[in-house]
């Protein structure tokens, strides 16, 4: 099974109930992910080695949806699974002062991953052509042009040995007040809530709209979209888990060795002590 082409954004949008590429329940993919983990963490340990001995390769996780779609949840239960000395996390909140004297692709660069890494955006460029078409923040001339240059980053990004996984966390309206509803009630979740949640959903015909034009306009062979269906936690972790399992086996990765080392000059030596 080849979830990436399952997953591929072709033009439409799933049910976000759905469950693609899986037959069975929840248990079922609990138990699938414990397995998909554990090849994932072994081959995420090897891309870390080879980036210690000088590799190139690098691996880039984007990460967009709605609020309470889940992204923290997945950078949680799937990429917790592997080693966080390669991992590189970045949350991409409204621009800084700083950030925003330079131009919008710039904070994106200075947050890739370096060699060996897994990086992981919570959020990321695409916010550049989503919250500000939304709010209306700059010219529709201004946003209009970055789906391109976006896509001509991403085949940079790719061409530089760092393949590029884009998911969008695909979640009904009515899942996400549910969501939302449970923050409000539970007092474990209340430091999730923020005062912009409940207005930005009343943009949500607008948030839809921004997001197939943006999973459209940038759906290249490159770098691709992926829809997960969201309103399946567990669903969501498998299929993520799935994702990222099938491109690290595709970076072909082995265990390196050192150059200029001689291991067995250094076992001699070893074995040689009184």
């Amino acid at each position: 099974m080849d979830i990436r082409t399952i997953l591929r954004f072709d033009g439409t949008l799933p049910d976000p109930g759905d469950t693609p590429g899986f037959k069975g329940g929840k248990s079922k993919a609990r138990a699938d992910l414990a397995t998909i983990g554990s090849e994932m963490a072994e081959l995420q340990e090897k891309l870390f080695a080879n980036g210690s001995v000088g590799g190139t390769k690098k691996l880039l996780l984007v990460l967009q949806g709605m609020d309470a779609s889940g992204k923290d949840g997945t950078v949680k239960h799937v990429v917790g699974q592997v080693n966080p000395a390669g991992v590189r996390i970045t949350s991409f909140k409204r621009p800084t002062k700083d950030e925003l004297a330079h131009d919008f692709l710039w904070r994106i660069t200075n947050a890739l991953p370096q060699s060996g890494q897994l990086g992981v955006f919570n959020r990321s460029q695409y916010e550049d052509v989503l919250v500000v078409r939304v709010h209306a923040t700059v010219p529709r001339a201004t946003w209009g042009r970055r789906y391109s240059r976006i896509n001509a980053f991403e085949r940079r990004v790719v061409a530089a040995g760092c393949p590029v996984v884009k998911v969008f966390l695909h979640l009904s309206k009515d899942e996400q007040k549910a969501r939302l509803l449970e923050r409000l009630e539970e007092p474990t979740k209340h430091w999730k809530i923020g005062t912009a949640d409940i207005p930005e959903r009343h943009r949500w015909d607008d948030y839809q709209a921004a997001y197939l034009d943006a999973l459209t306009k940038c759906n290249t062979d490159a770098a691709p979209w992926y829809v997960i269906p969201a309103d399946r936690k567990w669903y969501r972790d498998w299929a993520v888990s799935h994702l990222m399992l099938e491109t690290l086996r595709g970076m072909e990765l082995g265990w390196p060795t050192p150059a200029g080392i001689n291991l067995k000059a250094m076992k001699k030596e070893l074995l040689s002590e009184v």
